[in-house]
């Protein structure tokens, strides 16, 4: 028995080594997981938030590429609608490859290549996976399928311009994927060597370059055909003096102007046809009422509502704090709801970047009241909006800490902007506000830009269009006025510098009708002296002595006074007419008769009642030359405006005929030459 009890007892011991053995190994075994747990957890701590928090964004976008191949974000409706998610999806089946498209608002610190890589991962399928920020294809990334993706990325971003949009960078980029990849990388070559110290042109214009194509539109309308009025006058007032024929009838010149007008006026709008300023399309009430009602869904679910399509910027503990401080501010006295929406804000989203507005949104959508604060994961800045809470608003407004709402450089330099720590200061800074005995609410925010008007260009007829007109009809005064100034400074040197007109006793038809007096001057002197230097023997002297002395006693018998100021045009008139008479003698063309119209002309061949007015019919029977007569058969109306005008300085140097101008020797001239000489004598007291 007592041995029976040993070998038990032995036994016992045994199987109590045993049991003491394998239960100090089980501790062992479990230290040692204990230890990679914590070493585990202690990896865990040390990576980045953004890395750790990264698969959350890929599985909710990868999530949603699996119910639709193309994802466009909801806030970009200013920019790119989700509404053009079909056109999207049109342009990426031209591929050839399963193609999945994001577009995303623009995150700063989010690597493209990571995010499609996680995506991919999440989503569990091979293709072609391009990423568009914005306006613009970010990333672009092939698993599973052979596409020259990077020679297309390389194409869309070099030969299109920054403003192409959206749609037509990857409409390009699509088309380069299909042409195959050896021609694609001698594209994205050719691309990236003629682009690469410059851009492409911009293909559209802002507010400000349409009210320079307005004012230029405006100033072309008036300054062009009113130069042509100006101009054209003044050629016909320089022909006139000339003595030259108005062979342009008198409508042609306005209706040159009107038909100008017209043309400039329908040739403008086919010229600048611009009527938009980006690329972007319309959003619809859907497009710019997604976000909201998206954000609005999920707070009524959560007051803390993350966006999923950005990265996480609050750890768990610091949403657990955020929950519970949110809670007791509801609790307390004069508390209530608090509601966080930690979503970008971007002038291209449904409210133009305006977080007060988008707030009052979302308040309205979720129907309760509260505070609202809108904290952007993206640049960090944080704001406050109380909607029907008893709380003092201006203390909201204004006291609130810098630190709080723009961050520091703390927070700049941090990837989350530390807007954990920066909302539970808040929180603490809304229970130290003081209560009010009544409900308060913001002011309602001005609404913002309707976006079917926001890339709209004014009307070309429009803005600074009627300041143009002004300017134009003010241009084209100023450069006729300074023409005409050039002009009249140019033929005054030319006169000055130019020799005397070679005298001649012949026809001149193209005898000026309204001579300048220095130019009287010099002919009459160059025809006079030139009529002195022929009398050289007595048979001249016989033929042409009349005519030599009445002119010498029109300049009491100096031809050098014929040169000098005192002279009145009439006489300067005459004195050439004796002149030209005196030397057609001495060559045996004397005749007696001189042109009527206009005495510079010359000899006269015969008679003519010829109209002497441009209004009415009235009449005068005056000695032609052939020019003038064939003008008074062919034309009437041309013959007043070669008569022959001299300034009457009693109406203030105005012109008139030179028959009206003086009652000296000159009217004689219809008369004949040998009345002009004997009125000559008569007047100098000569028999």
């Amino acid at each position: 028995m007592n041995g029976a009890h040993a070998v038990s007892a032995v036994q016992g011991g045994e199987r109590a080594v045993r049991v003491r053995a394998s239960s100090g190994h089980r501790t062992r075994v479990l230290r040692l997981l204990l230890a990679l747990c914590s070493l585990t957890a202690l990896f865990a701590t040390a990576t980045p938030a953004d890395a750790a928090d990264s698969p959350t964004q890929a599985a909710y976008l990868a999530d949603r590429l699996r119910e639709n191949p193309v994802y466009v974000t909801d806030q970009l409706p200013r920019e790119v609608p989700r509404s053009t998610a079909p056109d999207f999806a049109r342009l990426a089946k031209r591929t050839g490859v399963p193609t999945y498209v994001l577009v995303l608002p623009m995150q700063s610190g989010t690597d493209g290549e990571q995010l499609l890589g996680a995506v991919h991962d999440r989503l569990g399928r091979d293709g072609l996976f391009v990423l568009i920020e914005g306006t613009d294809i970010a990333e672009a990334t092939a698993y599973g399928v052979r596409v020259p993706a990077d020679a297309a990325a390389t194409v869309a971003l070099y030969e299109l311009a920054y403003d192409a949009g959206p749609l037509l960078s990857f409409e390009r980029f699509v088309d380069v994927i299909a042409q195959g990849g050896e021609r694609a990388t001698a594209r994205a070559e050719a691309a990236r060597e003629t682009y690469r110290d410059d851009e492409p042109a911009e293909m559209y214009i802002g507010p400000s370059d349409r009210r320079n194509q307005s004012f230029l539109t405006g100033s072309l309308l008036t300054g062009v055909p009113l130069l042509i009025v100006l101009t054209a006058g003044y050629v016909r007032r320089s022909r006139r003096r000339t003595g030259a024929e108005r062979r342009v009838p008198r409508w042609v010149v306005p209706g040159a102007a009107v038909l100008t007008a017209a043309a400039i006026a329908l040739t403008a709008p086919v010229v600048f046809d611009q009527t938009k300023s980006s690329a972007a399309k319309p959003p619809t009430p859907a497009d710019l009422s997604a976000r909201v009602e998206r954000v609005a869904a999920g707070l009524k679910q959560d007051p803390v509502y993350a966006d999923p399509e950005s990265p996480r910027v609050l750890g768990s503990r610091q949403l657990d704090r955020l929950h519970e401080r949110i809670q007791d501010f509801r609790r307390s006295d004069g508390g209530g709801p608090v509601y966080v929406s930690l979503v970008p804000q971007t002038p291209e989203s449904e409210s133009a970047g305006d977080a007060g507005l988008f707030a009052a949104a979302v308040h309205a959508k979720v129907g309760e009241d509260g505070v609202y604060v809108v904290a952007d994961p993206d640049d960090g800045t944080i704001d406050v909006s109380n909607h029907g809470l008893r709380l003092d608003s201006n203390r909201l407004s204004f006291d609130l800490p810098d630190s709080v709402t723009l961050g520091d450089s703390r927070a700049d330099e941090a990837d989350d902007h530390l807007l954990g720590e920066r909302l539970d200061t808040l929180m603490t800074f809304l229970d130290k506000t003081p209560r009010t005995g009544r409900p308060h609410s913001e002011s309602t925010p001005a609404a913002a830009p309707r976006a079917a008007d926001e890339n709209a260009l004014p009307p070309l007829f429009a803005t600074d269009f009627w300041p143009g007109l002004f300017v134009g009809a003010f241009a084209a005064l100023l450069l006729s006025g300074v023409v005409a100034g050039v002009t009249w400074i140019v033929r005054g040197l030319l006169r000055w510098r130019s020799p005397a007109p070679e005298p001649s006793g012949r026809l001149s038809p193209t005898s000026p009708t309204e001579p300048p007096t220095s130019y009287l001057r010099r002919t009459a002197y160059a025809e006079l002296t030139a009529l002195q230097g022929r009398f050289n023997d007595p048979d001249d002297r016989a033929r042409a002595w009349d005519h030599l002395d009445a002119a010498l006693l029109l300049v009491d018998g100096d031809p050098g006074r014929a040169r000098q100021p005192g002279t009145d045009p009439a006489t300067l008139v005459a004195v050439i007419v004796l002149a030209r008479a005196g030397r057609a003698a001495l060559t045996g063309e004397a005749a007696d008769l001189c042109c009527g119209v206009n005495p510079l002309h010359g000899r006269a061949t015969r008679r003519h009642h010829v109209r002497v007015s441009a209004e009415g019919n009235s009449r005068r029977l005056l000695p032609v030359c052939e020019p003038c007569r064939d003008t008074a058969v062919a034309e009437p109306g041309g013959i007043p405006g070669r008569l022959l005008k001299l300034p009457d300085p009693s109406l203030g140097n105005t012109r008139l005929p030179y028959y009206d101008v003086t009652d000296g020797p000159l009217t004689a001239v219809p008369h004949g030459i040998a009345r002009l000489i004997d009125e000559v004598r008569e007047t100098a007291g000569v028999h």
